[in-house]
């Protein structure tokens, strides 16, 4: 029986915890906007009446290092709106320890500054929207939104740009900043009365993530699911005509010494972006003559598997709503990759730049349930690459269903314009010709002239992200396969505070062809599947350093059309995340691989090549570890040793930098590899060096010098790019390319060019 003193003490027990709960702002909170009555003037003090009339989002609560508590520091938000522009208001209380900002440059790296954000996602739809984040010293970062925010990897997309405006002024023991964003600089939909909103306040100097509506520790605080919403009282302006012009201006000049004779070349471009809003939520985008100059170069990777690696698209044409196009298919088979416009291999395998005649996007949502995506590009004839003049045309239509759920329809066409079959000498480029196999004896080659793949993706998950599924399904046509053109499979994924449960199986068919996607496997395999199982386990150790530790397990098997085996892989690991923000990860690796093509790692043509048929298997053991980020002297050291194919090969990597804040960083990033193998299949030392130096004088004047030494391709690359924000969204750059001969360093080609940007608002 419950006796009077056991009923006391019971209430007494669970009195702080029902406080604590009783704080807690819950999923769908919501957040009354007003209209401004007086303008608003950011100057980090909120004097203004209206931001005292504001409604509060208060209470922020811990996601990480744990979710049970209010934040020791807390954060204020508040917002309101005039005709332009909505207002954001941040007060971050404080103290005296000074804040980790790694420098003053725009866009900078979330994970390592301290900064306050606010993600929108103004169509409602629990699945797309728009972020913004400030650090305490006035640096700007904004990107998009997709998957409801729920995967931290793939649903923020941080190279998007566009005009806001914000001041930060710090006091005792708080700092104040203010943001006003155009309803020009992002899309929304009129009549919507009610949109996502959550604000996340990342502390690193404590290793502390915090958010208003509270979110438990193993989901993203920034995810829609875990959103309150944002009631306007008011309603938003109804926007007439709005239309951004970026004009551009470029010129430069090159010196190619590898050629006979030296080639000299001079160049002065010129070309324009326009983003026109045919709706408040549907946008077209169009380039002219568009010029990639400025963007920043790729890291060299050294890369010993049989597989394409995959590089990141950093053109900002490509970005905004980009999310339907990149989503399509799975990793394995992607339907669509728009570095695939634009940019072409040459015959020694180094990736030129094609002249991009012109695009158009048109990109948004049509209705709470309906978003579509649809791009034309045009490219030039290239002939020194053996390329005609080419289009490619991308259409995305993505109905969304349930909280969070979303089916997709895709097309995809890469059509080659003005050919013909007599064009073999003129026309030369290996992807420009497909094999026909007439009997047992004779191959005859033809003229590639189109390439078109249709997909359908489903995409589920539940309110809560514990569950997530993917399916898809694809089809490719073209002009020399009746048959096997399919790909498609499914994954599913589980959830909890304690563990993780995923798993899968895809196929891909000898004849699917996306020759605007990427296929890795595509001449590896004759077609394949792969089913793969995955589990993470978390457990949060109490009074220790430890945030969580836990294992991982992952079994990976492809087999190939007939039935046979080719690939088995085993990944066991142990991590330990410490309050500390280190981390420690230790692994195990056990491969299996049955060759189903010839392949040497370092070079097929000197060494001798692992043939068809031919079976091996390895161990192999390693780490990664990772230093205290907050430190002004922070690393990444990785190491894996043990078997690979017949022997052995070491790899150590990481990053060392060393930070002068908040004017910039020295990095120096590394990939060494010490292979040895048997007989004359060769044994090497190979390593990528890669210091680079980046300097912020001002938050708008930026000096970005980037050195890469690879000995896998024998060749030192240095690339300086000078950037000067003037204006939001308009820049001035100047950028110096050079090639060397690391024996000599005698200078293989070098170019220097100049670009400037204007973004004008009619």
């Amino acid at each position: 029986m419950m006796t009077p003193r056991r009923l006391a003490f019971l209430f007494l027990l669970f009195l702080p915890v029902a406080l604590v709960m009783g704080q807690k702002n819950l999923p769908g909170k919501q957040l009354p906007i007003r209209k401004a009555k007086h303008p608003i003037i950011l100057d980090g003090k909120l004097d203004e009446q209206d931001w005292k009339d504001a409604d509060v989002a208060g209470n922020f609560f811990l996601n990480y290092p744990v979710d049970t508590a209010l934040a020791p520091f807390q954060t204020e938000a508040r917002i309101t709106f005039d005709d332009k522009a909505v207002y954001i208001s941040y007060v971050c209380y404080d103290d005296h320890t000074p804040n980790v900002v790694q420098s003053l440059r725009r866009d900078f790296d979330f994970g390592s500054n301290d900064n306050m954000s606010v993600f929108i996602g103004p169509y409602n739809d629990g699945i797309n929207g728009f972020y913004f984040s400030i650090t305490p010293l006035g640096v700007q970062h904004e990107g998009t939104i997709a998957a409801g925010g729920a995967d931290p990897q793939g649903s923020f997309n941080q190279v998007w740009d566009n005009k806001w405006y914000s001041k930060v002024q710090r006091y005792d023991k708080f700092w104040i900043a203010e943001l006003m964003i155009p309803f020009k600089s992002f899309r929304f939909k009129a009549g919507v009365p009610e949109w996502n909103i959550t604000f996340l306040r990342y502390d690193l100097k404590r290793n502390q993530f915090s958010s208003w509506i509270a979110t438990p520790i193993q989901y993203v605080p920034a995810s829609f699911a875990y959103s309150g919403k944002l009631v306007w009282t008011d309603p938003p302006p109804h926007r007439t005509m709005n239309i951004s012009l970026i004009p551009y201006l470029a010129g430069g000049t090159a010196k190619d010494n590898e050629t006979s004779p030296v080639t000299k070349t001079e160049d002065l471009q010129a070309g324009f972006d326009a983003k026109i809003g045919v709706t408040q939520s549907l946008n077209l985008d169009l380039t002219v003559n568009p010029d990639f100059s400025q963007v920043e170069v790729d890291r060299q990777v050294i890369n010993l598997t049989r597989f394409e690696f995959q590089f990141p698209e950093r053109r900002q044409f490509f970005l905004e709503n980009n999310d339907l196009f990149e989503r399509m298919g799975w990793p394995d088979a992607r339907p669509f990759f728009s570095r695939r416009i634009g940019l072409a291999r040459d015959s020694t395998g180094v990736l030129r730049r094609v002249p991009i005649e012109y695009g158009a996007r048109l990109s948004g949502s049509l209705s709470k349930k309906w978003r579509l995506s649809m791009l034309n590009m045009q490219t030039k004839e290239k002939l020194d690459l053996g390329l005609p003049s080419q289009n490619f045309t991308v259409a995305a239509l993505q109905y969304n269903f349930w909280k969070q759920s979303n089916i997709q329809f895709s097309f995809v066409n890469k059509q080659s314009l003005g050919v013909n079959h007599g064009d073999s000498l003129k026309y030369f480029s290996k992807d420009m010709w497909k094999t026909r196999t007439y009997g047992p004896d004779t191959v005859t080659k033809y003229l590639n002239t189109y390439n078109r793949v249709a997909t359908v993706d489903i995409e589920t998950r539940n309110p809560s992200n514990s569950w997530y599924s993917s399916l898809y399904y694809t089809h490719s046509f073209d002009d020399f396969s009746k048959d096997n053109q399919e790909s498609g499979g499914g994954f599913v994924q589980h959830t909890k505070r304690n563990y993780q449960l995923f798993g899968g199986h895809i196929f891909v068919q000898k004849n699917y062809v996306a020759e605007a996607g990427f296929v890795p496997s595509k001449g590896v395999y004759p077609g394949f599947g792969n089913t793969f199982l995955g589990a993470t386990g978390t457990v949060y150790p109490k009074g220790s350093g430890l945030v969580n530790m836990g294992p991982t397990l992952q079994l990976t098997v492809n087999n190939i059309p007939n039935g046979t085996i080719t690939d088995k892989q085993v990944q066991a690991g142990y991590s330990f995340n410490f309050l500390n923000t280190a981390t420690l990860s230790l692994n195990y690796f056990y491969t299996y691989q049955k060759m189903t093509n010839d392949f040497n790692p370092i070079d097929d043509s000197k060494y001798e090549n692992y043939l068809v048929g031919e079976q091996y298997n390895w161990n192999r053991y390693g780490f990664l570890f990772q230093s205290d980020q907050r430190k002004l002297f922070k690393y990444t050291l990785g190491m894996t040793n043990g078997g690979f194919y017949n022997g052995t090969n070491l790899n150590l990597n990481g990053e060392v930098n060393l930070r002068y804040q908040p004017y910039g960083s020295v990095s120096i990033r590394f990939d060494y590899n010490d292979l040895k193998l048997p007989d004359n299949y060769g044994s090497q030392k190979l390593f990528v060096v890669s210091p680079r130096f980046d300097l912020t004088f001002t938050d708008k004047i930026f000096l970005t010098t980037f050195l890469q030494y690879n000995t896998y391709i024998d060749n030192v690359n240095l690339n300086a790019r000078f950037q000067w924000r003037y204006k939001p969204a308009s820049d001035f750059f100047i950028v110096y390319t050079e090639n060397y001969l690391p024996a000599t360093f005698a200078s293989k080609n070098h170019s220097l060019v100049f670009k400037f940007t204007y973004w004008l608002n009619i």
